[in-house]
């Protein structure tokens, strides 16, 4: 008999090895860690709806093609809300929105965290991946679905605009 997710030691094998990178893949597209544990356990409920169509071994790449697609049409809605969040001023919406960002006391904290919010996605997500997961390049491609070189390429323009954009950083190699 051939094994599947639907059985409940396999699906827990793949949630304990997958949920975190899943989790930390849509926080960094998303910043918002509560959202991005909301897709993550979505993914996974969409994994166990279809247990009998996705074989062991394709479950890492379902969860992820999943995830992405969750974090897309997230962020199409987001779209459509902000359309009617931009009533108000923009200057008293963001201080409403990032209070926490405002009472941050360490001032390298924050330049580094603007420098790296303000990477175009790709970058930032591979940036994130590779420092803060430790996945290897080639693991960031087969997540990703690129080639290494792609990957490599990101991740030179993202240290580099990092670098650009950092006084602190200048004196370092990267």
């Amino acid at each position: 008999m051939k094994e599947t997710l639907c059985e409940e030691r396999h699906f827990h094998q793949t949630y304990s090895t997958h949920e975190i990178k899943v989790r930390n893949f849509l926080f960094y597209k998303l910043g918002d860690l509560e959202k991005a544990k909301d897709l993550t356990q979505e993914a996974f409920i969409r994994l166990w709806n279809n247990c009998s169509d996705v074989a062991i071994e394709k479950a890492k790449s379902f969860l992820f093609t999943t995830a992405n697609r969750l974090f897309l049409d997230y962020y199409d809605h987001q779209k459509v809300v902000l359309k009617f969040e931009h009533r108000t001023d923009k200057t008293e919406s963001r201080m409403e929105l990032n209070p926490e960002f405002l009472y941050q006391g360490e001032e390298f904290k924050q330049k580094l965290e603007a420098a790296i919010s303000g990477l175009p996605e790709k970058q930032r997500v591979i940036f994130l991946m590779s420092r803060i997961d430790k996945h290897k390049n080639r693991e960031i491609a087969e997540v990703l679905d690129l080639s290494i070189k792609t990957v490599e390429k990101h991740m030179s323009s993202a240290l580099k605009t990092l670098k650009e954009n950092l006084d602190e950083l200048k004196n370092y190699k990267v």
